[in-house]
Parts: structure tokens; C-alpha cells; sequence
């Protein structure tokens, strides 16, 4: 029995025991394809030569100097690094040890910035339903998982939510993509007017939705919409590019692809691609510059915040993205996917959606095609599709909840950036099994 508290705290998973690529390795000699990089973390693949190389030099010389004391130049250096590659406006960076963090962070950094400025009754977060940004209480309360957030929603501050954007299922009939976002942006706004302008501090979005939504990307304007919104009511544009941030849509940044410039940026799995926990946000010049003009400090702050070895594993991965010319590499293997997936999934009986960007893609899974009606989620086909899948060496991510928080399925892809076209065929192939054999296990 295993003293370990599992995610199943009925079984314990298989030993990983050694990773090369794209693949895994099991304590009974199985390998498998991970083709989701474990929750979409590790872009590079496993063992990667110069990342370890550059933690290893890292402990020789620093392993961890606390932040309250110390920073280190490998730190500074990934800041650099960082905001030299962001959106317009970004000043600075925090560090810290991953999403969840991040996200506690972007709100703390967002309240203080108003308490700073005089506006201490700013103390409302609005997010979007369906949403993930965390499993820490700040960043539970903001996101719209439904079955993530019951267990404690008696701990939860409360927040406003809108609609996401997500026009496979919300797009009315006759309405078109630009009708649908204006409704979108609409009803944003009326939630900002309803709270009180002067109550809001922040809009929280995944610019492409990752885990729970399933690779949902935003239709043409909407984060435009966004931005202008908050410009126009004077709050704060957090995106939380934690999925699909750091190279996983094709470019470093998601919101570049839209073309906004947010407030704050969250961004943690792909920075270290898993060779260590880290996480960071991004913040707006002008805000740090009310903070650095404050009476007292940023109060906030982890042990591990800004972790020397975990800087290193992280500039070793952006360098290697940059090196190997892998944003490209990432926009022409997405391509590939979609492709393959719409080859053999566009006239699946149960497959309703094939959506993503970049390397973050997913399949949405239904009942009846025509009606877009999910399965009962008593069914949990989720849960059966990610067992048929690893039963075939095949790793994938598949959530329940998708369709309102509480039913319909997906099944989420994330290989790392640096996949094969032929491997990506080996794990279309695995999943088309996975899929029929999840189907008529549970129907």
C-alpha cells in the first residue's frame, strides 16, 4: 500500500521509471506515448540533454538562495528572457513554482495595485464559466470548473461569470461568428456594470481554454473585445496562459496571436516543460511602477519562489525553443494533427468537435452528433477513454464537464514540440482505438 495520497486514493498508479522523447517508461517494462505531455508540461519531451545539463551546472554553482535574501543571476536572466519576449507593455516578472501560484499571485498583484492607488473597495474578480485557473482556494474561486470548485465552495470568495467562448456549442442558429462574439462582449459588460466599475478589479481568461474547456480557441475580435473593455472600465486583463502559454499554441505567447497586450500574464506548465516546478507572472509596466512607488513591499511571496535550479531548467527551455526554431515546428505539426484527426475523426458517430491551435488540440465527444446532446456523465466516457488509451500506450488528458460543468467529455492532446509527423500518426491510430473501444465499453 502505497503512503503516498494518490489521485485515486482507491489505486496507485504504475512506477515511471525513465522517459526519452516523447515517450515513458513503467517499472514492468511498458512504454508509452505521451501524447498530452502530461497536462500539457512537458513541450520538449523527456530527458532532454541540454536542459539537464543546465540544472546540473546550476547546483554546482547555486542550488537556492531565498528570495527575501538573494536573487541570482540565472533568475534575472530568465526575466530578461521573458520580457523580451511578451506582449507589449510587460515590465516584470515574478517567479514562482507553477499555475496554481501564478494565478494567486495575478490576483494578489491586481488588488494590491488598486490599494495602492486608492482604491481599496476594488474587490471583485469577474471570470467565464468553464474555466480552469487552479486548484489553490484564490485560484479555485476564479475559475468555473463546477465539479473542480463543489467540495468547497463554502471557502470560495464570489465571483461573477459570463459565458466562454465557446461557439461550437453557444453560437446561436443564424447567428454569425461576429454576432455571437458582440453577444459575448455584451454580456461581459453588463457583468461589469452590474458589480460596479468601480468594484472590479480584473477580467480572468484563458486566451485558447485549456484543460476544462478543451482547447476551446476564441473566435476572431473577442479578446480584442475583451481588452477594450477593460480599457473602457478601467480594470485589469489577466490572462491566464498556463495551458497555452510558452510556445504550446505556436507562438510564446497566446494573446500575441490575438493581438492584445494583457495586464498581467500567468504562465507556468511548458516554461520548465517539467524538469522542475516553475511558474511565473508577467506584469504591465505601468502597474509595477505603482508598486514600486508604494510605502511598503509586494506582500506576497513563496520559499521556492524564483528557485535558481528551476530558472535554469526554464532558460534552457526557452533557449531551446529558440535554437530549434520549435514555434514554427509547433504551428506546422498542429496543422498535421488537425489533419490527421479530421482524416479519421471528422465523420466519427460520436465525435462532435475537432478544435485547438498549435499543439493544444481536442476532440468533444457526444452522444448524438446532430443535437450535440453529451453522454450522461454517470457514464463517465471520459474516464474510460483515458484507460483504453493507456492500456494502448497511450497518455492523453480526458476531462468530464465540458459541456456545462457538469456533463460532456473530451479528450485533450498536447504532445511535445518536438513529435514526429509519424509519431503523430501512431497516436491517432491508438486514439481511433481508444475512442471505439471507450464507446462500447460504456454504451
Amino acid at each position: 500500500m502505497s503512503r503516498i495520497l494518490h489521485r485515486s486514493l482507491r489505486q496507485t498508479p504504475p512506477v515511471a521509471v525513465g522517459g526519452d522523447g516523447i515517450y515513458l517508461l513503467d517499472s514492468h517494462g511498458k512504454t508509452y506515448i505521451d501524447a498530452c505531455g502530461g497536462a500539457a508540461v512537458s513541450s520538449l519531451g523527456h530527458g532532454h540533454p541540454d536542459v539537464i545539463a543546465a540544472m546540473q551546472a546550476q547546483i554546482g554553482r547555486c542550488a537556492y538562495a531565498h528570495t527575501g535574501f538573494f536573487t541570482t543571476d540565472v533568475a534575472e536572466r530568465l526575466a530578461d528572457c521573458l520580457v523580451g519576449q511578451a506582449p507589449a507593455g510587460i515590465g516584470g516578472v515574478f517567479l514562482v513554482s507553477g499555475g496554481s501560484e501564478a494565478m494567486e499571485t495575478a490576483l494578489k498583484l491586481a488588488r494590491q495595485y488598486f490599494v495602492e492607488g486608492g482604491e481599496a473597495q476594488r474587490s471583485v474578480f469577474i471570470a467565464r464559466r468553464q474555466s480552469c485557473h487552479g486548484n489553490t482556494l484564490g485560484a479555485l474561486a476564479v475559475s468555473g470548473s463546477a465539479w473542480r470548485r463543489q467540495p468547497f465552495e463554502p471557502l470560495l470568495i464570489d465571483v461573477p461569470r459570463v459565458a466562454p467562448c465557446y461557439e461550437y456549442r453557444d453560437r446561436l442558429e443564424g447567428q454569425t461568428t461576429a454576432q455571437y462574439t458582440g453577444m459575448l462582449l455584451d454580456e461581459l459588460e453588463t457583468a461589469i456594470l452590474q458589480a460596479g466599475p468601480e468594484r472590479v478589479i480584473g477580467f480572468c481568461a484563458e486566451p485558447v481554454a485549456g484543460v476544462d474547456g478543451g482547447a476551446i480557441p476564441p473566435t476572431p475580435g473577442y479578446l480584442r473585445g475583451v481588452r477594450a473593455l477593460c480599457d473602457k472600465y478601467g480594470i485589469l486583463f489577466i490572462a491566464d496562459e498556463v495551458t497555452c502559454g510558452m510556445g504550446r499554441t505556436g507562438s510564446m505567447f497566446a494573446s500575441d496571436q490575438e493581438g492584445v497586450a494583457p495586464d498581467l500574464i500567468a504562465v507556468a506548465k511548458g516554461l520548465g516543460a517539467g524538469y522542475q516546478p516553475i511558474g511565473a507572472v508577467l506584469a504591465n509596466g505601468a502597474l509595477l511602477e505603482r508598486l514600486r512607488g508604494a510605502d511598503g513591499p509586494f506582500v506576497h511571496g513563496h520559499a521556492y519562489g524564483g528557485h535558481a535550479v528551476a530558472a535554469a531548467a526554464a532558460l534552457a527551455v526557452l533557449q531551446a525553443i529558440d535554437r530549434n526554431d520549435l514555434l514554427v515546428q509547433v504551428q506546422k505539426r498542429g496543422a498535421t494533427l488537425r489533419r490527421m484527426l479530421g482524416d479519421v475523426f471528422a465523420a466519427h458517430p460520436q465525435v462532435g468537435d475537432i478544435r485547438g491551435r498549435g499543439l493544444l488540440m481536442a476532440l468533444e465527444l457526444v452522444r448524438d452528433r446532430a443535437t450535440k446532446a453529451p453522454f450522461d456523465p454517470a457514464l463517465k466516457l471520459h474516464a474510460a477513454v483515458q484507460r483504453q488509451a493507456m492500456q494502448r500506450g497511450l497518455l492523453v488528458v480526458a476531462v468530464g464537464g465540458t459541456a456545462d460543468g457538469w456533463r460532456g467529455d473530451h479528450v485533450l492532446l498536447a504532445p511535445p514540440f518536438i513529435i514526429s509527423a509519424a509519431q503523430l500518426s501512431e497516436i491517432v491510430a491508438r486514439l481511433e482505438e481508444a475512442v471505439n473501444a471507450a464507446v462500447k465499453e460504456v454504451v
